[in-house]
C-alpha cells in the first residue's frame, strides 16, 4: 500500500491560511478547520509577519500588512457579534436550553465566549448542558430542533438539503428522525440552495497534439493517486474575471491542487498541478485527465506532466460527460458559494475559494458517492483498513 506523504503547502495556500488568522480568527479555530498542527500556523504568522512568507510567483505579505489586518481585527469581533445577534434573533427571547442547543450547533462558527455573551447565558451553564450525559439532553423539542436546523443551515452556506441535513444534526450528536427534519424544513422553507448547471469550455481550436481519452469513465478507482482530473471554471467579481483551475483525486473526490489567477494561461493549470503533487508526490504512472483546451494541451503543461511521470487522457471533443465528477465539482461549488453571491474584490473570491476546498469541501462536506463521508474522513478510513489489513496478514 502506498503511504500517503506528509503535506507540503504551497505559499498561496499559507497566504491564505494567515489571511484568516490576520481578520480576526482565532489560531486553535484556523488550524483545526484547516487541519493543521496549531504550532505550524503560529510559525507561517510569524514568517508573515517578518515579511519571509514568500514563494515563486507569490505576493510578499509585509508587516506593515499583518498590522493593518491587526487594526481591523477589533472591527471583524464587532462584525461577528452582530451577525450572532442576526442569525440568533429566533432564540434570543427563547429559554436557555434552546439558546444551549443553537450554540453547540454553531460551535465551529463562532467563538464559545461571544456567543454566550450575546445570548445572555453563562459559559458554566452551557458547558453544564453540555454535560448532561443523557440522551435526552439531545432529544430536542420542535422548536429547538428547529432552531439547530437554522443555525446549521447558514453555517453550510445552505448546502444541504434533508437528507444530509438528517446526517449532519446526527454527526453532532442529536437524536433525529428522516420525516420530522423534512418536516420541520419544509414548514419553515429551509432548503438547499437552487441547483443551475454550469457549463463552460476551454478554447480547445488550436494547432497542439491532443490526447486518447484512456480516462474513458472509469470514475472508481481502487486506490488514491490512481486517476487525477482538472479543469477550469470562470468567476466573476467587480474587479473582472478570476479562473480557477483544479486537480481532483477521483478516489476520494479531494481537491488536491487549486490555483486561482486573473488570466487563463498554461501557468493556471501548471500551478494547480504542482500543489497536487508536492501535496501526494504520487508513484510514476498516474492518470491524469482534462479537457483538449490549449492550457492542458500547451508545451509548459505537457512537459510538467512528463516530468511528474504522468500519463496524459483528454476527453472527446465536445463530450464535458467525459470529466464528469470535475464539472461536479464546479457546479456544487457555484450553487453552494458563488449564485446569488456578489463578490467586490478578487481578493474576496480567493478567500471565499479557499474557505469552500479547504475547510468546507475537503474536510467537511459529506458526498453521497463516498457514503456520507468527507473527502478526508473517506481517505482516513481506506488507510485504517488498509493497515488493518496488514496486521491481519
Amino acid at each position: 500500500m502506498k503511504k500517503i506523504p506528509k503535506q507540503a503547502y504551497t505559499t498561496e495556500f499559507k497566504e491564505l491560511a494567515v489571511k484568516r488568522v490576520a481578520d480576526g480568527q482565532a489560531i486553535v479555530a484556523a488550524a483545526k478547520e484547516l487541519g493543521l498542527n496549531e504550532q505550524t500556523l503560529r510559525n507561517w504568522v510569524k514568517a508573515a509577519a517578518a515579511g519571509k512568507l514568500t514563494g515563486a510567483g507569490s505576493k510578499v505579505i509585509t508587516p506593515e500588512a499583518m498590522e493593518l489586518s491587526r487594526l481591523r481585527a477589533e472591527n471583524a469581533r464587532l462584525k461577528r457579534e452582530n451577525e450572532i445577534n442576526k442569525k440568533s434573533s429566533g432564540v434570543l427571547r427563547a429559554g436557555c436550553s434552546v439558546k444551549y442547543a443553537w450554540i453547540d450547533a454553531h460551535g465551529n462558527v463562532f467563538a464559545l465566549t461571544e456567543m454566550c455573551a450575546v445570548l445572555a447565558v453563562s459559559i458554566s451553564g452551557y458547558r453544564a448542558w453540555k454535560r448532561g450525559g443523557t440522551p435526552g439532553r439531545k432529544r430536542l423539542t420542535d422548536a429547538q430542533m428547529l432552531a439547530v436546523i437554522r443555525a446549521i443551515h447558514p453555517e453550510l452556506k445552505g448546502a444541504y438539503g434533508s437528507p444530509r441535513m438528517l446526517r449532519e444534526l446526527r454527526l453532532r450528536g442529536f437524536t433525529a428522525g428522516k420525516e420530522r427534519v423534512e418536516r420541520l424544513m419544509c414548514e419553515n422553507g429551509i432548503h438547499a440552495r437552487h441547483r443551475r448547471r454550469y457549463k463552460v469550455t476551454t478554447d480547445s481550436k488550436h494547432g497542439l497534439s491532443v490526447a486518447d481519452n484512456l480516462l474513458d469513465r472509469h470514475f472508481t478507482p481502487a486506490a488514491p493517486d490512481r486517476v487525477w482530473t482538472s479543469d477550469i471554471t470562470y468567476l466573476w467579481t467587480d474587479e473582472g474575471w478570476l479562473y480557477l483551475a483544479i486537480v481532483l483525486d477521483l478516489f476520494n473526490r479531494e481537491v488536491i491542487g487549486w490555483s486561482l489567477k486573473p488570466r487563463m494561461t498554461a501557468d493556471l493549470v501548471t500551478d494547480a498541478l504542482t500543489m497536487a503533487w508536492f501535496r501526494r508526490r504520487p508513484d510514476p504512472g498516474i492518470l491524469h485527465h482534462s479537457d483538449r483546451g490549449s492550457q492542458y494541451a500547451s508545451h509548459a503543461f505537457q512537459d510538467r506532466l512528463k516530468e511528474y511521470g504522468m500519463t496524459c487522457s483528454m476527453s472527446r471533443k465536445g463530450n464535458c460527460r467525459d470529466n464528469a465528477p470535475t464539472e461536479s465539482w464546479f457546479n456544487s461549488f457555484k450553487n453552494e458559494r458563488v449564485h446569488g453571491v456578489r463578490y467586490a474584490t478578487h481578493a474576496d473570491m480567493k478567500a471565499a475559494s479557499f474557505e469552500y476546498i479547504e475547510v468546507f469541501y475537503n474536510r467537511k462536506r459529506q458526498h453521497s458517492t463516498l457514503g456520507y463521508r468527507s473527502s478526508i474522513q473517506y481517505l482516513d478510513h481506506w488507510i485504517s483498513e488498509q493497515s488493518q489489513e496488514r496486521l491481519a496478514a
